[in-house]
C-alpha cells in the first residue's frame, strides 16, 4: 500500500481543493428583444425561445 513519505501541509490541501469550488456566473445570453436570459431558457421579457414566441409575455402593471 502506498503511504506519504510527508505529512501534506494545509496550505498546500487547502489551495488543491480552492481550484474545483470555486463559484462560475451563470452563462447569460443576449436575447432578440437586447435583454439578457439564462441559457436554454424563455426570454421573461419577450417570451421567445429559439426566435419563436413560446409564451405570451406578462403585461406589465
Amino acid at each position: 500500500m502506498a503511504v506519504p513519505k510527508r505529512k501534506v501541509s494545509g496550505a498546500r490541501r487547502d489551495s488543491r481543493r480552492a481550484s474545483v469550488s470555486k463559484l462560475d456566473s451563470p452563462a447569460l445570453e443576449m436575447c432578440r428583444c437586447g435583454q439578457y436570459k439564462l441559457r436554454g431558457r424563455v426570454c421573461p421579457v419577450c417570451g421567445t425561445y429559439n426566435n419563436t414566441v413560446v409564451i405570451e409575455p406578462e403585461a406589465k402593471k
